[in-house]
Parts: C-alpha cells; structure tokens; sequence
C-alpha cells in the first residue's frame, strides 16, 4: 500500500517541481505511533526556503483532495531533506561525486555492511568509496545491486 501512495504521489509532483524547477528528492509513506505521515522532500541547487515547500504543499494537496489516493487520515509534510539527504538514483549518486556519502548495504562486502568516506568514482554501476582504516586511506568497490540505502554524511573537521 505504502509503495502504491509513494508512485502516485510522485506522478502528482512530478509537474510540480518540473513547474518550480526543484528537484523531487524522496517521497514516503510511513505510520509513526497511531498518526500517517506523507512526506515530501524536495531541493535545489542553492537550497530551498519555507515558501517554495509551502508553494508545493498548497499545489499537491489540491491534487491530493481532488483524486484522494488515501482513504483516511494522514499528514502532509513538504520539506527540504537536509544535510544528509538520502541519494536514491544514480544520478544523485552521481551529482555527489567528491562529496562524503553513508553506505548501508544489504550484504556484507570485506566484513563489512557500512561504508563512510569519500565517493571517488561511480561507474558500471559501481560506486568506488575512499575509506579511512586504521589511519590508512583505502579505496572499496560497492556495487549498485548490494546497496540497501545511500546518504550524504557530515563530517566535522
């Protein structure tokens, strides 16, 4: 059911943000206690203000009271999706080259099923990690299929 309300509600935004020129960064559907919360992150590339999330929440919730996809209560949150924003295409994966990324993964690759360091390369479908072990820099392989969720990760120098 959650999938299914994520799909639609990303076909209702996808002229939205297009309309906006934002970019549509994660939709989810999730029960946290007794409340249902849809929520929305959206961005840009010199980041994004209360007013355009406002402007996107007003435009998809009249799309949403129009065709109704959920038959009971909910929230509708609309918001930026911060500093370690989860990258869920290959294409954010990409756009991040360079930047510092988390990497949890199904499988466990070298004894390992968490990877944190700088994202070097991401090629046939392959993203090369730089990590620190043992204060010795290393460069680990990580392919696309074996990974379960990737994000921005701050680092504080």
């Amino acid at each position: 059911m959650a999938a299914n309300i994520t799909e639609v509600t990303e076909d209702y935004l996808q002229p939205i943000v297009e309309e906006l020129q934002l970019e549509l960064v994660d939709v989810e559907f999730v029960k946290e206690g007794k409340n249902w919360f849809l929520r929305v992150y959206v961005d840009k590339t010199e980041g994004i203000d209360i007013e355009e999330c406002a402007v996107v929440s007003e435009k998809l919730s009249a799309i949403l009271d129009e065709n109704d996809p959920v038959d009971f209560p909910y929230f509708l949150e609309v918001s930026s999706p911060g500093a370690e924003r989860p990258l869920k295409t290959k294409q954010a994966i990409t756009k991040n080259i360079g930047k510092n990324v988390y990497v949890k993964l199904y499988e466990p690759i070298d004894n390992e099923k968490e990877y944190e360091g700088t994202l070097k390369a991401f090629e046939d479908d392959v993203l090369t990690l730089e990590v620190m072990v043992k204060a010795r820099k290393k460069e680990v392989a990580l392919p696309y299929e074996k990974i379960a969720k990737a994000r921005l990760a701050v680092t504080f120098n």
